[in-house]
């Protein structure tokens, strides 16, 4: 009597047609007859369309015309949906009802991008869960959980912390024992995760013996399903997904809708007019070992690999460094060819600029801070840098003209900072920036200055070192004896000599600017392949500049043998530090 009341009020909550037979509904026509006006679509179709289009892979290994978005959804009639579903190769059913269709219809019509590029994605994706679930013996059709749960993006988080293909909380993970932390997260390795969430999926099937249940519990926790068992009453054992549906979580209700419409779409996408993503070269990664502590950029720099095709193939690894020891190695992921490449030169890897990435172990107080990690390395000096150094010559040997062509190299001493040493020397702290080529205000203990100095504070530097009780002895040791005679000069004739001399290096550093020669733009013709970040990245521009330069492309559409304008180097950079000028000006005005 129970299981009839329980399965009345399950009729009257779903709208069940009025005409029924005697006792309880059969499960069959409830699933097949579902609907729900609350529908909650999962997190993943809030997921960012257009970074997932301008991915990486999607650029560099797929192409694909815009016929999602220029032809519209070819409408399906129910039978028609529920003939192609049951066509389906799949263990699992995959019943139709309204709630189905809803989803159907927003991955067709309302999500055709997002569909477009999971597509891509899964030339990669697919073969890792495929060989996951096979070496389980699970149903295949279970590689489309990921794709409902983070559209195939392995760095995606959700709001309430999950992250990864797989969407795994840090907890469970850890239980499960994915390693999470600072600088590793395992959650975003495609293969450990999807180890371990087979692994989750074949627990929740022993336990229910109903994949729906276990999908459904994959998505929030057995607790919950069991709960969801216990209110809709009468055996547990004769409940499906569809008999409990009425008392999970909104979310969950979804859930598994939306699982049989991802199988549908990602078998019948190009029945709707989404463009067919087809694979322009294979990505075939292989593994290595690495058992020392490495970081991307020296990966990088000795391979030419693009560091950003580490972080693609390597999203685990949070801060681009690999913590790996002989005792607790790591697995980087890497194009195939590249493998052979990187045993050959482990040696040379693990040398380049180890200093610079070495894990900092001791420290002792007032002990000058290494240079960061990621601190980029001094490049190749350019013709413009020539230029400017040059211009940096002429001031300072101005300002030596100016202070009697005195000299000092000035150790910075712990506590000394630019204006205490301006003070000491009696000059300015804009003049200690302009001498040095110093950009901001900060010096560090430890780093040597060059001061012109005249005769007049060089003495008063040495006669009253009260004035930078900072000072060491040997820092103030290092400013010459000023001859008597020179400090009878007048300050104030000397202040004139400084400030011509200052305006004369001016005017002369602005007459070389005149003469320099307008930079011009150049042409690029677009490449198989190309894209207009690798585009940007050969040029050494930036992606924003490449767009102005070329108002005619539309969004990241560009084809081999289009002609494209590449910015002059000089000319963006004036551009910026004018911007850079006239920010800073508007900030004083308010």
């Amino acid at each position: 009597m129970k299981h009839l009341v329980v399965s009345m009020a399950l009729a009257a909550a779903m709208a069940l047609p009025a005409a029924q037979s005697a006792g309880a509904r059969n499960v069959l026509d409830i699933k097949e007859s579902l609907t729900d006006s609350a529908i909650v679509f999962p997190e993943s179709f809030e997921q960012n369309t257009q970074k997932l289009l301008e991915g990486w892979y999607l650029k560099n290994y797929t192409t694909s015309d815009d016929r999602y978005s220029r032809a519209k959804d070819v409408p399906a009639s129910d039978d028609e949906l529920r003939t192609r579903l049951a066509s389906l190769p799949t263990l699992l059913d995959m019943p139709y009802n309204p709630v189905v269709k809803t989803y159907i219809l927003n991955y067709t019509s309302k999500s055709r991008a997002q569909v477009a590029s999971i597509l891509g994605l899964s030339h990669y994706y697919m073969p890792i869960f495929e060989q996951a679930l096979e070496a389980a013996g699970l149903p295949q059709e279970l590689k489309y959980v990921p794709v409902i749960e983070s559209a195939l993006d392995p760095n995606a988080v959700s709001t309430s912390g999950a992250a990864g293909l797989w969407q795994f909380m840090v907890t469970p993970a850890k239980a499960m024992g994915l390693e999470v932390n600072s600088l590793v997260d395992e959650r975003r390795d495609p293969y450990l995760s999807s180890e371990k969430a087979v692994q989750l999926l074949k627990d929740l099937y022993d336990t229910y013996g109903d994949w729906y249940l276990a999908i459904a519990a994959y998505n929030c926790g057995p607790g919950t399903v069991n709960k969801a068992l216990r209110r809709a009453g009468g055996d547990p054992k004769k409940h499906d997904f569809w008999s409990i549906y009425k008392f999970l979580p909104e979310q969950t209700r979804g859930y598994v809708p939306k699982f049989i419409a991802a199988n549908y779409v990602m078998n019948y996408y190009d029945r709707h007019n989404i463009s067919p993503v087809l694979s322009t070269k294979p990505l075939v990664t292989d593994t290595v070992a690495v058992t020392s502590r490495l970081h991307f950029n020296q990966i990088s720099e000795v391979l030419n690999i693009p560091v950003e095709d580490l972080r693609v193939l390597n999203p685990q690894f949070r801060a681009d460094i690999i913590p790996a020891s002989t005792d607790h190695p790591y697995y980087l992921i890497l194009p195939s060819q590249q493998v052979y490449a990187y045993i050959v030169s482990e040696d040379a890897i693990l040398a380049h600029d180890a200093d610079r990435y070495a894990r900092r172990e001791t420290a002792e107080p007032g002990e000058a801070a290494p240079a960061a990690i990621g601190t980029p390395v001094e490049p190749t000096a350019s013709a413009a840098d020539q230029r400017a150094g040059e211009e940096v010559a002429a001031v300072r040997s101005s300002a030596a003209a100016a202070r009697g062509g005195r000299s000092v190299t000035h150790k910075v001493a712990s506590g000394e900072t630019i204006s205490t040493i301006a003070q000491a020397y009696g000059c300015t702290a804009a003049d200690i920036k302009e001498w040095n080529n110093l950009r901001r205000n900060a010096v560090r203990t430890g780093q040597q200055l060059v001061i012109y100095t005249d005769a007049q504070a060089a003495t008063a530097q040495s006669a009253a070192p009260a004035a930078t009780p900072a000072r060491t002895r040997a820092s103030q040791a290092e400013a010459p004896a000023a001859p008597a005679a020179a400090a009878k000069k007048s300050t104030k004739a000397k202040k004139q000599e400084q400030a011509a001399a200052a305006a004369k290096a001016k005017k002369a550093a602005k007459a070389k600017k005149k003469k320099e020669k307008k930079p011009q733009n150049t042409q690029y013709t677009v490449r198989e392949g190309d894209s207009l970040e690798r585009i940007a990245r050969r040029q050494g521009v930036s992606v924003d500049a490449l767009r102005k330069a070329n108002p005619n492309v539309k969004g990241d559409m560009i084809r081999p043998g289009d002609k494209m304008k590449v910015p002059a180097k000089n000319a963006r950079a004036g551009k910026a530090s004018k911007a850079k000028s006239s920010s800073k000006s508007k900030k004083k005005r308010r």
